[in-house]
Protein backbone atom coordinates (compact mmCIF):
# COMPACT_ATOMS: atom_id res chain seq x y z
CA UNK A 1 0.00 0.00 0.00
CA UNK A 2 1.13 3.82 -1.10
CA UNK A 3 1.35 5.74 2.47
CA UNK A 4 -1.65 7.76 3.14
CA UNK A 5 -1.32 11.74 1.64
CA UNK A 6 -3.48 13.78 3.34
CA UNK A 7 -3.05 16.51 1.25
CA UNK A 8 -4.07 13.65 -2.07
CA UNK A 9 -6.96 12.58 0.17
CA UNK A 10 -8.69 16.05 0.08
CA UNK A 11 -8.04 16.68 -3.80
CA UNK A 12 -8.53 13.40 -5.04
CA UNK A 13 -11.58 11.87 -2.39
CA UNK A 14 -13.07 15.17 -1.57
CA UNK A 15 -13.54 18.69 -2.76
CA UNK A 16 -9.93 20.28 -1.99
CA UNK A 17 -8.27 22.22 0.41
CA UNK A 18 -9.49 23.93 2.83
CA UNK A 19 -8.16 27.24 4.93
CA UNK A 20 -10.86 26.11 7.52
CA UNK A 21 -10.81 22.25 7.71
CA UNK A 22 -7.23 20.14 8.44
CA UNK A 23 -6.76 17.18 6.23
CA UNK A 24 -7.65 13.84 7.55
CA UNK A 25 -4.21 12.34 9.22
CA UNK A 26 -5.52 8.73 7.92
CA UNK A 27 -7.77 6.66 6.36
CA UNK A 28 -9.12 5.38 8.98
CA UNK A 29 -10.48 9.11 9.86
CA UNK A 30 -11.47 9.48 6.72
CA UNK A 31 -13.80 6.36 6.46
CA UNK A 32 -14.92 6.50 10.32
CA UNK A 33 -16.17 10.03 9.29
CA UNK A 34 -18.64 8.68 6.92
CA UNK A 35 -20.15 6.68 9.80
CA UNK A 36 -20.99 9.60 11.98
CA UNK A 37 -23.80 12.36 11.99
CA UNK A 38 -24.45 14.07 8.86
CA UNK A 39 -24.10 17.05 10.73
CA UNK A 40 -23.77 18.91 7.29
CA UNK A 41 -27.99 17.84 6.61
CA UNK A 42 -28.76 19.73 9.54
CA UNK A 43 -26.16 22.96 9.27
CA UNK A 44 -27.48 23.37 5.71
CA UNK A 45 -31.16 21.96 5.10
CA UNK A 46 -32.66 21.43 2.19
CA UNK A 47 -36.15 20.23 1.92
CA UNK A 48 -37.60 17.11 2.59
CA UNK A 49 -39.67 15.21 -0.75
CA UNK A 50 -42.68 14.98 1.54
CA UNK A 51 -42.58 18.74 1.97
CA UNK A 52 -42.04 19.13 -1.38
CA UNK A 53 -44.80 17.34 -2.37
CA UNK A 54 -47.20 19.70 -0.75
CA UNK A 55 -46.27 22.36 -3.73
CA UNK A 56 -47.48 19.21 -6.26
CA UNK A 57 -50.54 18.67 -4.11
CA UNK A 58 -51.29 23.08 -4.54
CA UNK A 59 -50.48 22.95 -8.38
CA UNK A 60 -52.95 20.19 -8.86
CA UNK A 61 -55.45 21.88 -7.15
CA UNK A 62 -55.01 25.04 -9.22
CA UNK A 63 -54.92 22.64 -12.74
CA UNK A 64 -58.02 21.37 -11.62
CA UNK A 65 -59.83 24.61 -11.08
CA UNK A 66 -59.11 26.00 -14.20
CA UNK A 67 -60.29 22.94 -16.24
CA UNK A 68 -63.32 23.22 -14.15
CA UNK A 69 -63.77 26.91 -14.46
CA UNK A 70 -62.38 27.03 -17.81
CA UNK A 71 -63.09 31.02 -19.12
CA UNK A 72 -63.57 32.62 -15.79
CA UNK A 73 -62.02 34.87 -13.50
CA UNK A 74 -61.74 31.62 -11.07
CA UNK A 75 -59.99 30.25 -13.74
CA UNK A 76 -57.23 32.68 -14.38
CA UNK A 77 -56.62 33.14 -10.70
CA UNK A 78 -56.04 29.59 -10.33
CA UNK A 79 -53.69 30.03 -13.08
CA UNK A 80 -51.56 32.89 -11.40
CA UNK A 81 -51.65 30.42 -7.87
CA UNK A 82 -50.04 28.10 -10.06
CA UNK A 83 -47.64 30.15 -11.38
CA UNK A 84 -46.85 31.72 -8.17
CA UNK A 85 -46.28 27.88 -6.62
CA UNK A 86 -44.08 27.35 -9.47
CA UNK A 87 -42.17 30.60 -9.17
CA UNK A 88 -41.74 29.57 -5.33
CA UNK A 89 -40.17 25.71 -6.40
CA UNK A 90 -37.62 27.36 -9.01
CA UNK A 91 -36.50 30.05 -5.50
CA UNK A 92 -36.41 27.07 -3.53
CA UNK A 93 -34.46 25.22 -6.26
CA UNK A 94 -31.76 28.03 -6.75
CA UNK A 95 -31.34 28.01 -3.33
CA UNK A 96 -30.62 24.46 -2.70
CA UNK A 97 -27.50 24.51 -4.98
CA UNK A 98 -25.89 27.10 -2.61
CA UNK A 99 -26.87 24.37 0.52
CA UNK A 100 -25.08 21.91 -1.49
CA UNK A 101 -22.23 24.10 -2.13
CA UNK A 102 -22.01 24.96 1.53
CA UNK A 103 -22.05 21.44 2.63
CA UNK A 104 -19.24 20.87 -0.08
CA UNK A 105 -17.33 23.84 1.49
CA UNK A 106 -17.62 22.99 5.48
CA UNK A 107 -17.79 19.89 5.09
CA UNK A 108 -15.49 18.13 7.64
CA UNK A 109 -15.66 14.74 5.55
CA UNK A 110 -16.11 15.87 2.04
CA UNK A 111 -15.74 11.73 0.98
CA UNK A 112 -19.19 11.59 2.14
CA UNK A 113 -20.06 14.52 -0.30
CA UNK A 114 -18.14 13.02 -3.30
CA UNK A 115 -19.74 10.13 -2.59
CA UNK A 116 -23.32 11.71 -2.62
CA UNK A 117 -22.45 12.64 -5.99
CA UNK A 118 -21.34 9.96 -7.21
CA UNK A 119 -24.70 7.96 -6.30
CA UNK A 120 -26.84 10.49 -7.08
CA UNK A 121 -25.21 10.48 -10.98
CA UNK A 122 -25.09 6.78 -11.43
CA UNK A 123 -29.62 6.86 -9.62
CA UNK A 124 -29.44 9.81 -11.95
CA UNK A 125 -33.46 11.37 -12.15
CA UNK A 126 -34.99 15.01 -12.15
CA UNK A 127 -38.75 14.90 -12.82
CA UNK A 128 -40.11 16.15 -16.62
CA UNK A 129 -42.63 18.88 -16.25
CA UNK A 130 -44.90 21.02 -13.59
CA UNK A 131 -42.95 21.12 -9.87
CA UNK A 132 -41.83 17.91 -10.11
CA UNK A 133 -39.12 19.33 -12.12
CA UNK A 134 -37.50 21.04 -9.01
CA UNK A 135 -37.24 18.07 -6.76
CA UNK A 136 -34.30 16.67 -7.43
CA UNK A 137 -32.38 17.49 -4.47
CA UNK A 138 -35.30 16.29 -2.27
CA UNK A 139 -34.76 13.10 -3.63
CA UNK A 140 -30.93 12.95 -3.13
CA UNK A 141 -31.48 13.81 0.21
CA UNK A 142 -34.35 11.19 0.85
CA UNK A 143 -33.36 8.16 -1.09
CA UNK A 144 -29.66 8.70 -1.91
CA UNK A 145 -27.73 10.63 1.13
CA UNK A 146 -28.94 8.21 3.97
CA UNK A 147 -27.71 5.28 2.58
CA UNK A 148 -24.56 5.20 0.98
CA UNK A 149 -22.65 3.77 3.67
CA UNK A 150 -25.50 0.56 3.70
CA UNK A 151 -26.16 -2.44 1.21
CA UNK A 152 -25.81 -1.22 -2.51
CA UNK A 153 -29.52 -3.30 -2.80
CA UNK A 154 -31.35 -0.58 -0.69
CA UNK A 155 -29.55 2.19 -2.46
CA UNK A 156 -30.87 0.98 -5.63
CA UNK A 157 -34.74 0.24 -3.94
CA UNK A 158 -34.69 3.52 -2.60
CA UNK A 159 -33.45 5.44 -5.64
CA UNK A 160 -35.85 3.29 -8.47
CA UNK A 161 -38.84 3.59 -6.44
CA UNK A 162 -38.67 7.21 -5.37
CA UNK A 163 -41.45 9.57 -7.49
CA UNK A 164 -38.78 11.37 -9.18
CA UNK A 165 -37.02 8.10 -10.64
CA UNK A 166 -40.61 7.17 -11.60
CA UNK A 167 -41.54 10.55 -13.22
CA UNK A 168 -38.32 10.56 -14.62
CA UNK A 169 -38.76 7.23 -16.84
CA UNK A 170 -42.30 7.22 -17.36
CA UNK A 171 -42.97 4.47 -15.12
CA UNK A 172 -46.21 6.32 -13.83
CA UNK A 173 -47.80 5.93 -17.27
CA UNK A 174 -46.50 1.67 -17.74
CA UNK A 175 -49.91 -0.30 -17.59
CA UNK A 176 -50.15 -4.05 -18.10
CA UNK A 177 -51.74 -5.01 -21.22
CA UNK A 178 -54.11 -7.37 -19.58
CA UNK A 179 -54.39 -5.50 -16.35
CA UNK A 180 -57.39 -4.69 -14.95
CA UNK A 181 -57.21 -1.00 -15.99
CA UNK A 182 -56.45 -2.17 -20.09
CA UNK A 183 -59.32 -4.13 -19.91
CA UNK A 184 -61.52 -0.92 -19.05
CA UNK A 185 -60.06 1.23 -21.64
CA UNK A 186 -60.47 1.45 -25.49
CA UNK A 187 -58.39 -0.44 -27.47
CA UNK A 188 -57.40 2.59 -29.31
CA UNK A 189 -55.38 3.06 -26.08
CA UNK A 190 -53.18 0.16 -26.54
CA UNK A 191 -51.53 -1.30 -22.94
CA UNK A 192 -49.43 1.43 -22.35
CA UNK A 193 -46.38 -0.72 -21.03
CA UNK A 194 -43.33 1.71 -20.40
CA UNK A 195 -39.68 -0.18 -20.83
CA UNK A 196 -37.70 2.86 -19.85
CA UNK A 197 -37.19 2.30 -16.58
CA UNK A 198 -36.69 -1.29 -16.46
CA UNK A 199 -34.36 -0.73 -19.30
CA UNK A 200 -32.19 1.56 -16.95
CA UNK A 201 -32.38 -0.44 -13.88
CA UNK A 202 -30.71 -3.25 -16.29
CA UNK A 203 -28.11 -0.95 -18.49
CA UNK A 204 -27.26 1.62 -15.88
CA UNK A 205 -27.71 0.70 -12.82
CA UNK A 206 -26.82 -2.76 -12.07
CA UNK A 207 -25.50 -4.69 -14.69
CA UNK A 208 -23.90 -2.50 -17.18
CA UNK A 209 -24.63 -1.91 -20.76
CA UNK A 210 -22.99 -4.97 -22.20
CA UNK A 211 -24.45 -7.12 -19.11
CA UNK A 212 -25.80 -9.98 -19.61
CA UNK A 213 -29.30 -9.49 -20.31
CA UNK A 214 -31.67 -9.40 -23.02
CA UNK A 215 -34.51 -7.92 -24.61
CA UNK A 216 -36.94 -10.50 -23.20
CA UNK A 217 -35.56 -9.97 -19.92
CA UNK A 218 -36.18 -5.67 -20.71
CA UNK A 219 -39.90 -6.41 -21.02
CA UNK A 220 -40.36 -9.07 -18.67
CA UNK A 221 -38.61 -6.39 -15.68
CA UNK A 222 -41.07 -3.77 -17.19
CA UNK A 223 -44.23 -6.44 -16.62
CA UNK A 224 -42.81 -6.79 -13.01
CA UNK A 225 -42.70 -3.27 -12.78
CA UNK A 226 -46.48 -2.18 -13.60
CA UNK A 227 -48.12 -0.95 -10.25
CA UNK A 228 -45.38 1.38 -9.10
CA UNK A 229 -46.61 4.65 -9.27
CA UNK A 230 -47.11 7.87 -7.24
CA UNK A 231 -49.47 10.55 -6.08
CA UNK A 232 -49.02 14.23 -5.33
CA UNK A 233 -51.09 13.57 -1.92
CA UNK A 234 -49.69 10.77 -0.88
CA UNK A 235 -46.27 9.68 -2.39
CA UNK A 236 -45.32 6.43 -3.44
CA UNK A 237 -48.56 4.26 -4.41
CA UNK A 238 -48.88 0.79 -5.63
CA UNK A 239 -52.11 0.51 -8.03
CA UNK A 240 -53.20 -2.97 -8.26
CA UNK A 241 -55.23 -1.86 -11.59
CA UNK A 242 -51.84 -1.40 -13.62
CA UNK A 243 -50.57 -4.91 -13.06
CA UNK A 244 -49.41 -7.28 -15.90
CA UNK A 245 -51.16 -10.67 -14.31
CA UNK A 246 -48.47 -13.75 -14.70
CA UNK A 247 -45.08 -14.37 -13.51
CA UNK A 248 -42.32 -13.05 -15.07
CA UNK A 249 -39.13 -14.29 -15.37
CA UNK A 250 -35.65 -12.10 -15.55
CA UNK A 251 -32.06 -13.83 -16.45
CA UNK A 252 -33.77 -16.91 -16.00
CA UNK A 253 -35.48 -16.38 -12.24
CA UNK A 254 -39.08 -16.48 -12.17
CA UNK A 255 -40.90 -14.68 -9.76
CA UNK A 256 -44.46 -15.39 -8.64
CA UNK A 257 -47.92 -13.27 -9.88
CA UNK A 258 -48.41 -10.58 -6.99
CA UNK A 259 -50.64 -7.30 -6.87
CA UNK A 260 -47.88 -6.03 -4.79
CA UNK A 261 -44.32 -4.68 -4.72
CA UNK A 262 -42.77 -7.80 -2.95
CA UNK A 263 -41.53 -9.36 -6.50
CA UNK A 264 -40.18 -5.86 -7.17
CA UNK A 265 -38.14 -5.69 -4.41
CA UNK A 266 -36.91 -9.45 -4.77
CA UNK A 267 -35.79 -8.59 -8.21
CA UNK A 268 -33.79 -5.82 -7.41
CA UNK A 269 -31.91 -7.81 -4.88
CA UNK A 270 -31.00 -10.24 -6.96
CA UNK A 271 -30.42 -7.76 -9.69
CA UNK A 272 -27.91 -6.27 -6.79
CA UNK A 273 -26.41 -9.58 -6.12
CA UNK A 274 -25.43 -10.35 -9.28
CA UNK A 275 -21.79 -10.58 -10.22
CA UNK A 276 -21.96 -8.36 -13.35
CA UNK A 277 -23.41 -5.72 -11.25
CA UNK A 278 -20.25 -5.92 -9.01
CA UNK A 279 -18.03 -5.44 -12.12
CA UNK A 280 -20.15 -2.49 -13.03
CA UNK A 281 -20.05 -0.40 -9.82
CA UNK A 282 -16.54 -1.46 -9.04
CA UNK A 283 -15.47 -0.15 -12.61
CA UNK A 284 -17.93 3.35 -12.24
CA UNK A 285 -16.00 3.72 -8.81
CA UNK A 286 -12.66 3.26 -9.96
CA UNK A 287 -13.13 5.85 -12.82
CA UNK A 288 -14.64 8.18 -10.99
CA UNK A 289 -12.09 8.44 -7.99
CA UNK A 290 -9.06 7.81 -9.99
CA UNK A 291 -8.61 7.97 -13.65
CA UNK A 292 -10.26 7.58 -17.30
CA UNK A 293 -8.25 4.07 -17.78
CA UNK A 294 -8.38 2.79 -13.89
CA UNK A 295 -6.08 -0.06 -12.97
CA UNK A 296 -7.46 -3.52 -13.60
CA UNK A 297 -6.24 -4.70 -10.31
CA UNK A 298 -8.38 -1.75 -8.38
CA UNK A 299 -11.17 -2.29 -10.04
CA UNK A 300 -10.97 -6.38 -9.49
CA UNK A 301 -10.68 -5.89 -5.99
CA UNK A 302 -13.47 -3.37 -5.72
CA UNK A 303 -15.64 -5.87 -7.32
CA UNK A 304 -14.37 -8.67 -5.41
CA UNK A 305 -15.00 -6.81 -1.95
CA UNK A 306 -18.53 -6.23 -3.27
CA UNK A 307 -19.20 -9.62 -3.71
CA UNK A 308 -17.56 -10.73 -0.54
CA UNK A 309 -19.32 -8.54 1.81
CA UNK A 310 -22.77 -9.11 -0.65
CA UNK A 311 -22.90 -5.26 -1.72
CA UNK A 312 -22.11 -3.66 1.66
CA UNK A 313 -20.50 -0.24 0.21
CA UNK A 314 -18.33 0.63 3.52
CA UNK A 315 -16.11 -2.54 2.36
CA UNK A 316 -15.68 -1.10 -1.27
CA UNK A 317 -14.81 2.61 0.07
CA UNK A 318 -11.99 1.18 2.41
CA UNK A 319 -10.98 -1.28 -0.61
CA UNK A 320 -10.45 1.79 -2.64
CA UNK A 321 -8.69 3.46 0.00
CA UNK A 322 -6.40 0.51 0.77
CA UNK A 323 -5.34 0.39 -3.08
CA UNK A 324 -2.13 1.70 -4.28
CA UNK A 325 -3.14 2.94 -7.51
CA UNK A 326 -5.56 5.11 -5.57
CA UNK A 327 -2.45 7.02 -4.55
CA UNK A 328 -0.80 7.37 -7.64
CA UNK A 329 0.56 11.06 -6.75
CA UNK A 330 0.00 12.66 -10.28
CA UNK A 331 -3.01 14.74 -10.50
CA UNK A 332 -5.30 13.19 -13.91
CA UNK A 333 -9.01 13.41 -13.48
CA UNK A 334 -10.56 16.85 -14.94
CA UNK A 335 -12.74 18.31 -12.74
CA UNK A 336 -16.28 18.84 -14.18
CA UNK A 337 -17.79 22.02 -13.55
CA UNK A 338 -19.71 21.52 -10.32
CA UNK A 339 -16.88 19.94 -8.82
CA UNK A 340 -14.35 22.92 -9.83
CA UNK A 341 -16.91 25.83 -8.78
CA UNK A 342 -17.05 23.48 -5.12
CA UNK A 343 -13.20 23.41 -5.05
CA UNK A 344 -12.82 26.69 -5.19
CA UNK A 345 -15.76 27.84 -2.65
CA UNK A 346 -13.81 25.09 -0.47
CA UNK A 347 -10.42 26.36 -0.70
CA UNK A 348 -11.96 30.22 -0.46
CA UNK A 349 -14.10 29.66 2.23
CA UNK A 350 -16.50 32.44 2.29
CA UNK A 351 -18.79 33.19 4.90
CA UNK A 352 -21.53 31.08 4.74
CA UNK A 353 -24.16 33.73 4.54
CA UNK A 354 -22.60 35.01 1.59
CA UNK A 355 -23.70 32.23 0.01
CA UNK A 356 -27.14 31.11 1.88
CA UNK A 357 -28.15 34.66 1.55
CA UNK A 358 -28.04 35.44 -1.91
CA UNK A 359 -31.07 35.96 -4.10
CA UNK A 360 -32.04 34.32 -7.30
CA UNK A 361 -31.03 36.52 -9.18
CA UNK A 362 -27.65 36.48 -8.34
CA UNK A 363 -27.54 32.53 -7.99
CA UNK A 364 -28.45 32.89 -11.62
CA UNK A 365 -25.90 34.84 -12.69
CA UNK A 366 -22.92 33.65 -10.89
CA UNK A 367 -23.85 30.32 -10.26
CA UNK A 368 -26.24 28.17 -12.41
CA UNK A 369 -25.59 30.60 -15.35
CA UNK A 370 -21.72 30.03 -15.89
CA UNK A 371 -22.69 26.27 -15.13
CA UNK A 372 -24.47 25.98 -18.17
CA UNK A 373 -21.86 27.61 -20.12
CA UNK A 374 -18.91 25.25 -18.87
CA UNK A 375 -21.42 22.67 -20.12
CA UNK A 376 -22.71 21.47 -16.66
CA UNK A 377 -26.37 22.96 -15.95
CA UNK A 378 -27.51 22.30 -12.44
CA UNK A 379 -29.42 18.86 -11.97
CA UNK A 380 -30.20 18.76 -15.48
CA UNK A 381 -27.97 15.96 -17.35
CA UNK A 382 -28.33 14.93 -20.49
CA UNK A 383 -29.84 11.68 -20.31
CA UNK A 384 -30.44 9.00 -17.56
CA UNK A 385 -26.72 8.05 -18.00
CA UNK A 386 -26.10 11.13 -16.23
CA UNK A 387 -23.02 13.00 -16.68
CA UNK A 388 -19.93 12.06 -18.29
CA UNK A 389 -16.66 11.23 -16.91
CA UNK A 390 -14.30 11.38 -19.89
CA UNK A 391 -12.41 14.44 -19.62
CA UNK A 392 -12.40 15.13 -23.42
CA UNK A 393 -15.92 16.40 -22.90
CA UNK A 394 -15.14 19.12 -20.12
CA UNK A 395 -11.81 20.03 -21.75
CA UNK A 396 -13.21 22.70 -24.56
CA UNK A 397 -12.82 26.28 -25.61
CA UNK A 398 -15.94 27.29 -24.44
CA UNK A 399 -15.79 24.96 -21.54
CA UNK A 400 -12.47 26.53 -20.36
CA UNK A 401 -13.20 30.29 -21.29
CA UNK A 402 -16.19 30.10 -19.11
CA UNK A 403 -14.23 29.32 -16.14
CA UNK A 404 -11.36 31.87 -16.71
CA UNK A 405 -14.31 33.98 -16.37
CA UNK A 406 -16.04 32.76 -13.47
CA UNK A 407 -12.39 32.29 -11.43
CA UNK A 408 -11.33 35.88 -12.30
CA UNK A 409 -14.69 37.66 -11.55
CA UNK A 410 -16.77 35.60 -9.18
CA UNK A 411 -14.43 35.03 -5.92
CA UNK A 412 -15.08 38.63 -5.11
CA UNK A 413 -18.73 38.43 -5.45
CA UNK A 414 -18.83 35.86 -2.32
CA UNK A 415 -15.80 37.12 -0.31
CA UNK A 416 -15.39 40.07 1.94
CA UNK A 417 -11.94 40.44 1.51
CA UNK A 418 -10.24 38.37 -0.99
CA UNK A 419 -7.35 36.29 0.60
CA UNK A 420 -3.53 37.11 0.32
CA UNK A 421 -2.30 35.40 -3.25
CA UNK A 422 0.69 34.19 -1.92
CA UNK A 423 -0.90 32.10 0.82
CA UNK A 424 -3.80 31.20 -1.19
CA UNK A 425 -1.52 29.37 -3.37
CA UNK A 426 -0.77 27.05 -0.69
CA UNK A 427 -4.34 27.15 0.50
CA UNK A 428 -5.47 25.27 -2.42
CA UNK A 429 -2.74 23.57 -3.74
CA UNK A 430 -0.81 22.58 -1.00
CA UNK A 431 2.23 20.26 -1.81
CA UNK A 432 1.25 20.65 -5.51
CA UNK A 433 1.61 24.60 -5.46
CA UNK A 434 4.59 24.58 -8.31
CA UNK A 435 6.86 27.81 -8.76
CA UNK A 436 5.14 28.44 -12.15
CA UNK A 437 1.56 29.12 -10.20
CA UNK A 438 3.86 30.99 -7.40
CA UNK A 439 5.28 33.55 -9.44
CA UNK A 440 1.60 34.40 -11.52
CA UNK A 441 -0.02 34.97 -8.35
CA UNK A 442 2.82 37.35 -7.15
CA UNK A 443 3.18 39.03 -10.49
CA UNK A 444 -0.60 39.52 -10.97
CA UNK A 445 -1.83 42.98 -11.40
CA UNK A 446 -4.71 42.42 -9.15
CA UNK A 447 -5.90 39.96 -6.13
CA UNK A 448 -8.87 38.87 -8.45
CA UNK A 449 -6.27 38.19 -11.10
CA UNK A 450 -4.09 36.25 -9.14
CA UNK A 451 -7.12 34.14 -7.29
CA UNK A 452 -8.01 33.49 -10.76
CA UNK A 453 -4.95 32.40 -11.83
CA UNK A 454 -4.49 29.94 -8.95
CA UNK A 455 -8.16 28.45 -9.49
CA UNK A 456 -7.06 27.97 -13.17
CA UNK A 457 -3.90 26.12 -13.08
CA UNK A 458 -3.63 22.91 -13.76
CA UNK A 459 -3.03 21.46 -10.59
CA UNK A 460 -6.23 22.74 -8.95
CA UNK A 461 -8.78 21.90 -12.26
CA UNK A 462 -7.95 17.92 -11.36
CA UNK A 463 -7.80 15.31 -8.69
Amino acid sequence: MRKFDSILAEIRFGYGLSPRIAAPRDAALVLSGLSAPDDMVARFPTEPFNVFRERMVAAQAANTVRRKARGTEQAQQARKNRNLINADARRAWMGWIGQTLLRRTYSETPFRERLIAFWADHFTATGKRGVIRRATTPYVDDAIRPLITGRFADLLQAAVMHPVMLDYLDQTKSIGPNSDLAERRSKKKGSGLNENLAREVLELHTLGVDGPYTQTDVTQLAEMFTGMTFQAKNGYKFRKDFVEPGEETVLGETYPDAYNDKPVRAVLEDLAAHPATARHVAWKLAVHFTTDTPDDTLVDALENAYLAHDGALLPLYETLLDHPSAWAPDLVNFKPPIDFMSSAFRALAPESDAIAGVKAGSIRQFITGPLITMGQAWESPGGPDGWSEDDPDWITPQGLAARVTWAMNVPNVFMGALPDPRGFVDTALGAYADDVVRFAAASAESKPEAIGLVLMSPAFQRR
